[in-house]
């Protein structure tokens, strides 16, 4: 039952990230671009473990926003980056 949890947890922080990346229209633009996903896509897929580990791996591949995202959700960088880890291996 903990692992379930743990995966929910990942995942609701996963999609808080979302939100964060796609609140700003240059952060929105700029994931769209790199990854390649339109956003209906975005909304079809938004709950799917494999997208949200884009979603942050995203994030990872760039520093500064990972890190400015992590103060935005008030949780350290690094609970992003395990976040992505347990999506993985959902």
């Amino acid at each position: 039952m903990r692992q379930r949890e743990t995966n929910q947890d990942a995942a609701t922080l996963a999609l808080q990230a979302l939100g964060w990346v796609i609140g700003d229209a240059t952060r929105a633009s700029r994931f769209l671009a790199l990854t390649g996903i339109d956003p209906a896509d975005l909304r079809a897929r938004a709950g799917e473990p494999s997208f949200l580990v884009q979603v942050v791996a995203h994030l990872e591949s760039h520093e500064p926003d990972l890190l400015a995202c992590a103060d935005a959700l008030d949780v350290p960088p690094a609970a992003l980056v395990q976040a992505r880890a347990e999506l993985e291996t959902a």
